[in-house]
């Protein structure tokens, strides 16, 4: 991908990256390779729950919102042309808004036990 995101001049000037990538926390091997190609993800995302059964015990990173730095700048600086991140990101609750009545394991049998996660762009 870091390659992609490299090429001059294509349509693929804004490339973000998101998904389950089954990175199970900050500083494990699958988060030093996401990490070691110049993808950054907002460390606002570093501490909000990821899953509708994460706690203070069980914190899991499996999803992530990512884009490409320029990390060997003298001050790292976003490859994102045109978006400015706003430092705002964070996961939705739904639990509250869905299913009303079943406890979360039952919700997991019907709906992804994964919240959504969101970031803010502004434009330049």
């Amino acid at each position: 991908m870091r390659a992609w995101a490299d090429r001059k001049g294509d349509w693929n000037t804004n490339l973000l990256v998101l998904g389950d990538f089954n990175i199970d926390r900050l500083g494990n091997p699958l988060y030093e390779a996401f990490v070691s190609t110049g993808l950054w993800p907002p460390a606002e995302l570093s501490g909000i729950p990821r899953t509708i059964f994460d706690n203070d015990k069980t914190k899991h990173f499996y999803d992530q919102i990512a884009w490409f730095m320029d990390v060997e700048a003298a001050q790292p600086k976003s490859l994102l042309t045109g978006l400015t991140y706003t430092g705002h990101a964070g996961s939705f609750d739904y639990i509250p808004h869905v299913f009303p009545g079943l406890t979360k394991v039952d919700v997991s049998w019907r709906i992804s036990d994964h919240y959504p996660l969101w970031v803010e762009f502004a434009t330049t």
